[in-house]
Parts: structure tokens; C-alpha cells; sequence
């Protein structure tokens, strides 16, 4: 079976129905034993030091997880996204576009024509990905399941954010995932963590950083909110699949995702966020908007390369933690 990688979430229905192995190149290089090396690889063959150390990595993880097909998102994603897809082009590996699409009013429609033309591409129909969607729809309420599971107290922040950025691609196999998934949500059903302190929610790309959680977690804070994990998931059940697509807002403009946030202080009782931005990241830009739209206290936090969090950054997020409590009390 052809192993297709991708750059950032796509539907990945479209990729199952075609028969094809979908494999986030993300998860790829973030779990590799040794994620910095593969950034020094990429950087040994001419990539830029100062280029985000995701697009280093996921240039070096098409090579190691011997990918066969390519899909650079080339709208929603870092437009870094261009570059990497003629250097895949320029190697000979087969290249598919996805874009999301910018424009609000015509959303709906426009997503669904480039739906079908990658799913032509790629070698299946739209039709098709929503008949396979049966398939995927009891995982993703599962993973609904977790993350309700995770604000009532069952699940820590950290492995909420393991299973569900790993949904991108379900670990390359539904149905290995789902039967882990089941037996995970088994075991911790049961299960009841500290439920007093701060409830933090994180927000922005995944953290590069590898112990982030478990320091926030090991000074009396939950993490209760993961954003763009959640997204990656897919949250919406729209009986529509394309809706699915068109409600989830990490590719769209900043404000779909300010609601989102919004609600999430709300309903999930939040104290404080934690907004997590990546060095010569774009989206770096977007905290001034999300700082003067929620209404919540923000710590945001910088991260370039691989590896634990720097003794700056630790200080900033206990003096952040202390300024919540004593706001609390």
C-alpha cells in the first residue's frame, strides 16, 4: 500500500478510501528518538537555520518513513508549504495540493469542489471518503468521549494532547487506534485525577517542547484545553461531511478560532492560557488579535527547537501560575 504523508490536517477519509496509508509527517518527526538530528539533517542538505524547525523536520521525515505520495496543504498551512513540495517534486515524488479555502461567504462550496479534485487526484471519489467516513465517525466521537473525559478529571492535559494530535492520521492504522483508544478510555474511566488548582487551557500549534505539560502539571495546574488538538480531531459531527471541514477552524482566519477559544474559557471554567508560538511562524502574528478578544489571562510562550522547556521559559510560567492563583484567591 502507498504511504501518503502530509503536511497538516487534511480529510483524511479521502486518503483511506483511496486505499492508501495516510501518515502525518508531523507526528513522524516530533516522535522520532532523535527530532533535532532530523532538523540538522534537513539543514546539512541547504534548508535555512533560521526556517521553523516543523517544515526541517517533515523534510527529513519523507525520507525516513519512506513516503510515497506527498500532500502539501498550499492554503491553511505555513506557506513555507510551497517551497517543501518542489523540493518533494524536484526529488521525484508524486505531489497532491489541498487547499483550504479563505473566503467565508463561498466556504461551503469551494472546499467541496477542492475535496473532489484531490480526491481524483489521489485516485478515489468524494463520495467514496464519506462512505468510508462510517468507519471514522465512532473513533472521532470516541475522542469526543476523551476530551469530555479530560475537563471532568479522568485524563491529563498530556495525554489528551497525545491521542488527540495522533488522530491526524491515526497513527497510520483505525484500527489499531480505535483498539488502543478503547482500552484506554477502560482504564481511566475509572480513574480520578487531582481536580483542585488552576485549569489552564493551551492554545496555538502543538509545543515543540517535550516536558511542557508535565512542568505545568507538577506545579498544581490542569490543563484542561487543548486547541488545536481538539481541531485536528475534528469536533464538529456535522451530519454533512464537508461542514466538518468548513466548521473546523485552524486553517480559516483567526476569528473562528477567537469563538472558539472564547467558548472553551467558558464552559470548560478556565484560569489562564498558555498561547504556544513557533519561532519564524506567521501565525506569531495572531496573538495580538487573540490577547485583545478573550477575555482570559494569556501567557505566551516562545519555542524553537526540540527538547525540554529553558530555565527562562520555566520561570515565566510559574510567575504566570502564581499571578492565577493569587488572582483566584
Amino acid at each position: 500500500m502507498s504511504k501518503v504523508g502530509f503536511t497538516t490536517t487534511i480529510p483524511v477519509e479521502i486518503v483511506l478510501a483511496a486505499g492508501k496509508i495516510p501518515v502525518d509527517l508531523n507526528n513522524v518527526f516530533i516522535t522520532d528518538h532523535d527530532p533535532i538530528k532530523m532538523a540538522e539533517e534537513a539543514e546539512d542538505e541547504g534548508l535555512p537555520r533560521n526556517l521553523c524547525a516543523w517544515i526541517k523536520g517533515i523534510y527529513t521525515a519523507v525520507k525516513k518513513a519512506e513516503i510515497d505520495e506527498v500532500v502539501a496543504v498550499t492554503q491553511g498551512d505555513c506557506s513555507n508549504s510551497h517551497a517543501l513540495a518542489e523540493l518533494f517534486i524536484s526529488a521525484g515524488i508524486k505531489v497532491h495540493s489541498f487547499s483550504y479555502p479563505f473566503e467565508k461567504e463561498s466556504r461551503y462550496d469551494q472546499l467541496k469542489t477542492e475535496m473532489e479534485r484531490f480526491a481524483k487526484s489521489v485516485g478515489t471519489t468524494l463520495e467514496s471518503a464519506v462512505e468510508y467516513s462510517k468507519y471514522t465517525d465512532p473513533v472521532r466521537d470516541k475522542l469526543r468521549k476523551l476530551d469530555r473525559m479530560t475537563v471532568e478529571g479522568h485524563v491529563s492535559g498530556f495525554e489528551n494532547h497525545l491521542w488527540l494530535v495522533s488522530s491526524t492520521d491515526f497513527n497510520t492504522s483505525l484500527s489499531a487506534y480505535e483498539k488502543d483508544l478503547d482500552d484506554f478510555l477502560s482504564m481511566t474511566e475509572g480513574r480520578f485525577l487531582e481536580k483542585d488548582g488552576l485549569r489552564i487551557g493551551f492554545i496555538g500549534v502543538p509545543t515543540i517542547f517535550s516536558d511542557i505539560y508535565q512542568f505545568v502539571e507538577s506545579k498544581g495546574a490542569r490543563v484542561v484545553f487543548n486547541e488545536i488538538q481538539r481541531q485536528f480531531a475534528i469536533p464538529s459531527n456535522d451530519p454533512d461531511y464537508v461542514q466538518r471541514y468548513v466548521d473546523y477552524t485552524y486553517p480559516y482566519d483567526v476569528f473562528g478560532r477567537v469563538e472558539d477559544i472564547q467558548k472553551a474559557v467558558d464552559e470548560r471554567r478556565l484560569d489562564g492560557i498558555v498561547h504556544y508560538v513557533q519561532s519564524f511562524c506567521y501565525r506569531q502574528m495572531q496573538d495580538i488579535t487573540i490577547r485583545k478578544n478573550i477575555k482570559c489571562p494569556i501567557l505566551t510562550i516562545e519555542g524553537d527547537a526540540p527538547g525540554g522547556i529553558d530555565a527562562r521559559t520555566k520561570i515565566r510560567i510559574e510567575s504566570f501560575l502564581e499571578m492565577l492563583v493569587a488572582r483566584k484567591q
